[in-house]
């Protein structure tokens, strides 16, 4: 049996990928899988490291204004048109997956045309554009969030999965994850991330957050500042005095899974993969959504888990670090909120996302 997975552009519509892809294997050890991407896209650097053969086409994301971009755009387009029909054509799959990104748009339009079995995985709260029109064409549309059900039209069957999560999220244990990073396990842990590039918002009220916690006897705060960001924020963090050794500062976590079980609080972005990590995990936040994302669907992410009593959500540009310590203080202090908030996260896991995906696929395919 012969699989295309195609998504890319972002880690957010890769990681999914690949997991489902480790999903199917597990249930149909005989499938061969083929991912297709493009040159341009981080999926060229990823995709290869996990032992899967990829496979490029040529294609441009659409500006959202009127340019000569958008019309070179549409000229890519066609030419992504022919570079996916001439890859269906030599492969011959039985089945097609899309999980976001302009790249699946061609890929799975052309499998729907030709009847051949296809699905697409829709990690957010507010969908994208490309998910949307597929969507009219595809046999099954897997959900992140029950949210994202009503931007979808077409006969094609919604089921809500919650997102793909890597195995190894859940696997780690506190006990090894605190030993690991040299935390103390007295101390609860305050995991800051604002994504693998870091976040010069959330890194600007941390100065304000981990002056006021540093020295504190209950609390110990892990803070990846992403590494462009790292020797600006440790100058800084200078200036402000020395800090005691409950401020661990690190330019990235390539642990992310170990980082995660180490965590009682995050204060994070809102993208898809991350929280659907934190639910799975149980760990409560604190959102800060991304402002530029595309349709503003980091916001939509972060109400939905916020409504469902799992987070608290504040908006970029209200973030002060007195505004985000008044929070964190608030959780601590209040320790029955966190357990609370801890509950709902749990509630909102899908660990079995990635399993059930592939279920569902592979039930589309007849042989």
């Amino acid at each position: 049996m012969k699989v295309i997975l195609s998504g890319g552009g972002t880690g957010g519509h890769i990681y999914p990928a690949l997991t489902i892809a480790d999903q199917i294997k597990k249930l149909r050890p005989d499938a061969q899988i083929i991912f297709v991407g493009t040159q341009q896209g981080l999926e060229k650097n990823i995709i290869p490291r996990y032992g899967y053969p990829l496979r490029y086409i040529e294609i441009a994301g659409f500006k959202r204004s009127l340019s000569f971009d958008t019309l070179r755009s549409f000229g890519k387009l066609f030419t992504g048109l022919i570079g996916a029909n001439s890859l269906i054509s030599e492969i011959k799959p039985d089945l097609v997956i899309g999980t976001g990104g302009y790249v699946c748009g061609p890929v799975v339009f052309l499998a729907a045309l030709r009847g051949i079995p296809t699905a697409i995985q829709e990690q957010n709260a507010m969908p994208g554009v490309t998910n949307k029109i597929l969507a009219r064409f595809v046999k099954k549309v897997f959900l992140g969030y029950r949210e994202a059900e009503k931007y979808f039209t077409g006969k094609s069957r919604k089921i809500y999965t919650g997102n793909p999560i890597r195995s190894e999220i859940l696997s780690n244990k506190r006990s090894e994850a605190i030993k690991f990073f040299g935390l103390d396990p007295e101390k609860q842990t305050i995991l800051v991330s604002g994504g693998s590039r870091g976040a010069q918002s959330i890194n600007k009220a941390m100065l304000y957050v981990e002056q006021a916690l540093s020295g504190r006897h209950d609390v110990q705060v892990l803070h990846a500042t992403g590494e462009a960001n790292y020797e600006e924020y440790i100058k800084e963090l200078n200036k402000k005095g020395s800090f005691e050794d409950n401020i661990v500062v690190k330019p990235y976590l390539h642990d992310m899974p170990m980082a995660l079980a180490a965590a009682d609080l995050a204060v994070f972005r809102a993208g898809a993969i991350g929280l659907a990590e934190l639910t799975a995990k149980g760990v409560p936040s604190v959102l800060i959504p991304y402002p530029y994302a595309t349709a503003n669907h980091q916001e939509f992410n972060a109400r939905a888990v916020e409504a469902a009593g799992a987070a608290k959500v504040i908006l970029d540009k209200e973030l002060t670090g007195e505004k985000l310590l008044e929070e964190i203080e608030h959780l601590l202090i209040r320790s029955e909120d966190l357990q609370k908030m801890k509950k709902a996260a749990k509630s909102l896991g899908r660990p079995g996302a990635a399993k059930e995906i592939a279920q569902q696929a592979l039930q589309l395919v007849k042989n």
